[in-house]
């Protein structure tokens, strides 16, 4: 009940010992599927040992949050393919619209364990939500949060993928929850849609080609194999997520803090390469895009207004115009990541 009051969709428990992940975990690694996110390298097999990562823990308290945001009514898979056509916008990706989901799980699972501390005394604990070198999906799985999609997200016959996971490492023995069975069946749907082909086999993702990782995690040039792919997302992507036949059962979040920001929901990408980097940091206060700097989100928007100029039978001629203008005003940025992109783009509507 404290838990479903907190906004959480659900709550499960399991243990510590995750050997049988660090096989799995130490072949993606050896493949160079991280990129360079290098710190899932330098945390190593930790990740699969939270005993190790939090001396004293003996249960995982696992905990799974819907984000689809509540005042989004026409929020669906056919107008998300939609919204990749409108070539003069910008799409941001589902869970980034509304406030960072970091301050909002840790803020309620802290809640969580205060709650709990009033009905069993103080027991010693630590909060995580994709924030430490903790193996997120395998302990959700593990606690019966659902089963691990051939897109490598976590699935829930009811309620699809649309959620956040979140953990409290806790040092008292609880009973653990029952795991649940796989339900992708034969199903591909999220192998074939993926455009850039970062599910390299199910169960299986390279970082490397996936658009979440371009656009937020990787801060160097995008490589142009992928940049016409990329297509208008600017901010992650969920194509795999939308196409996944589960996902029509994604439960809409009542939590005020996911309700999409109106500046992220139809963005025109000419409005967007206006933001200088004052303007940036104040639409993104408290949101999770902030923390890929204005230069990194430059250089995105740049990427998809030299997609749009590259059709630009979608545009009108005022509409062209304005992206070319607004490309214009970062020719000289200071990044040379982002002239490059930006020279790129005008060079799309040569």
């Amino acid at each position: 009940m404290a838990a479903q009051e907190l906004g959480f969709s659900q709550i499960g428990v399991t243990g510590v010992n995750l050997t049988e992940a660090e096989p799995g975990l130490e072949a993606w690694l050896a493949a160079g599927f991280h990129g360079s996110m290098n710190y899932m390298a330098s945390h190593g097999l930790k990740r699969a040992r939270p005993a190790e990562l939090v001396p004293g823990t003996v249960s995982v308290i696992n905990v799974r949050m819907d984000y689809l945001p509540g005042n989004v009514q026409n929020l669906s898979a056919e107008t998300a393919w939609q919204a990749l056509e409108e070539a003069q916008q910008g799409v941001v990706s589902v869970y980034a619209r509304g406030r960072d989901y970091h301050k909002v799980l840790r803020s309620r699972l802290q809640k969580l364990q205060e709650r709990m501390a009033a009905l069993l005394g103080p027991f010693g604990h630590r909060v995580f939500t994709d924030s430490a070198p903790v193996m997120e999906a395998e302990l959700a799985v593990r606690s019966g949060q659902g089963w691990r999609g051939k897109n490598t997200l976590v699935l829930q016959k009811d309620a699809g993928s649309f959620f956040f996971l979140g953990e409290l490492f806790v040092d008292m023995a609880l009973p653990f929850s029952e795991p649940v069975t796989d339900h992708c069946g034969t199903c591909t749907a999220c192998l074939d849609v993926c455009p850039t082909q970062a599910i390299v086999a199910p169960y299986k993702l390279d970082a490397r080609r996936c658009i979440s990782y371009l656009t937020i995690e990787h801060a160097g040039p995008i490589p142009e194999e992928f940049r016409a792919p990329i297509g208008n997302r600017i901010y992650g992507c969920d194509d795999c997520q939308w196409a996944c036949p589960w996902n029509k059962f994604a439960k809409r979040s009542p939590l005020p803090d996911f309700e999409a920001r109106a500046p992220l929901v139809e963005p025109e990408l000419a409005g967007l390469l206006a933001w200088d980097e004052p303007t940036f940091l104040r639409m993104t206060e408290g949101s999770a895009i902030r923390r890929i700097g204005h230069s990194r989100w430059l250089r995105n928007v740049a990427l998809a207004a030299g997609n749009a100029l590259a059709e630009r039978s979608k545009l009108s001629t005022a509409q062209t115009e304005s992206l070319i203008d607004a490309l214009r005003r970062w020719q000289d940025h200071a990044d040379p990541v982002v002239q490059e992109q930006v020279a790129w783009s005008l060079k799309q509507g040569a």
